[in-house]
């Protein structure tokens, strides 16, 4: 049995051929709010550092002098 390079556009389901996907609209939603989004990336990528180097700090070994 030979198969078909490209499979057939009937394998889709309608809502997926309906409505545009969810990274799409994120897309479209981050363009259309640009330095908004950005900042708020900003301030999660520092929140997200900032918790790794406290639970770094508070975790370390007391090594005794």
């Amino acid at each position: 049995m030979v198969m078909p390079n490209n499979p057939s556009s009937d394998t889709k389901s309608p809502v997926d051929s309906a409505s545009p996907s969810f990274v799409k609209l994120a897309m479209r939603n981050m363009v259309r709010k640009g330095s908004q989004s950005l900042m708020h990336f900003a301030l999660t990528a520092a929140g997200l550092i900032s918790f790794i180097l406290l639970i770094a700090w508070l975790g370390r070994p007391s090594i005794p002098q």
